[in-house]
């Protein structure tokens, strides 16, 4: 099942941080960012992913690119390290697909990194019919690459 993230839902998405190896500052990062969308204070969008016994496994979050029409930028997506190939991330993937083309988005941009622990996202994406469209050498560090995945939805 997947649903709007909700404030029930907080302590599950910082331990699933954790469990994908965020560091301090980024668990940090994701409690604050989770927190002003709880609130409404935020345009994102967050999905939670349960497995059938009820138990958080997956969070997606999204937000409107600013000054473009129509463009959406997926920050985060993480399922928990022992239920990758489950389907839940495809099953996160579509659903906020489907939600944005509600809202008339036309396209979807997801960026990762080039470091060897991101292969798996890399690989990833395409089969969910992203098509890698730029690359900024040592964006996030040195040798550090980011890549950036697009989808058109009007298409």
């Amino acid at each position: 099942m997947i649903r709007a993230t909700k404030v029930g839902d907080a302590i599950a998405i910082t331990e699933l941080a954790a469990a994908n190896h965020f560091e301090p500052d980024e668990i940090e990062l994701v409690q604050g960012t989770l927190e002003s969308y709880l609130k409404g204070e935020s345009e994102e969008l967050w999905f939670s992913a349960f497995s059938p016994n009820d138990d958080l496994v997956g969070v997606l979050y999204c937000t409107p690119e600013p000054m473009t029409r129509g463009t959406w930028n997926i920050l985060m997506i993480l399922v928990h390290p022992g239920q990758h190939r489950q389907g839940y991330g495809k099953a996160l993937m579509s659903h906020v697909e489907t939600t944005l083309l509600e809202r008339n988005t036309r396209l979807i941009i997801v960026e990762t990194s080039s470091l060897d622990d991101f292969a798996n996202a890399r690989a990833f994406y395409p089969k969910c019919g992203y098509t890698e469209t730029a690359r900024i050498p040592d964006f996030y560090e040195a040798g550090s690459d980011k890549i950036i995945f697009r989808k058109d939805l009007a298409a």
